[in-house]
């Protein structure tokens, strides 16, 4: 398991409660550009629609440099398909439901030659949290520094 990207905005800004795995639906040459790392989950979340699928909205891939033949008219924003077990969509539905849960991506990742993405179901967290959440990375690094030495 190979990590590829992790959101480390959506991680700061938000307390996850619950994490799920799900396949990433992708062209060839998103696949390329995604193992190449040419992926950001800056802003990205997932959104479930009336057909109940889920969908990973607001993932911006670059498009593949070799590719670019292929891809005429390529929007790199594009809604892209995540692959969940119906059991799995009913619960994220239920719980996204409740007020202040949203569903954001954690990160992406390979898992032999799959890419898969790491959702989590979420609750914003206020400033005194995020205060807080600097606070201990700023004592950890101490830490660790002393221990370094």
């Amino acid at each position: 398991m190979g990590a590829i990207i992790r959101n480390k905005e959506g991680l700061f800004s938000y307390e996850v409660l619950e994490k799920y795995t799900a396949g990433l639906v992708l062209s060839g040459p998103e696949v390329k550009a995604v193992k190449g790392g040419q992926i950001s989950l800056k802003g990205s979340y997932v959104s479930i629609d009336a057909n109940n699928e889920a969908w990973l909205v607001n993932c911006h891939i670059s498009p593949y440099k070799p590719a670019s033949g292929q891809q005429q008219g390529y929007q790199p924003n594009q809604p892209r398909k995540l692959l969940l077990n119906r059991k799995e969509i009913n619960s994220l539905i239920g719980k996204s439901k409740q007020k202040g849960l949203t569903i954001i991506p954690i990160s992406v990742y390979t898992s032999r030659r799959l890419i898969k993405v790491e959702i989590g179901l979420a609750r914003g967290k206020t400033q005194v949290d995020k205060r807080d959440s600097i606070r201990k990375r700023e004592i950890d690094r101490e830490i660790r520094r002393t221990l370094k030495r």
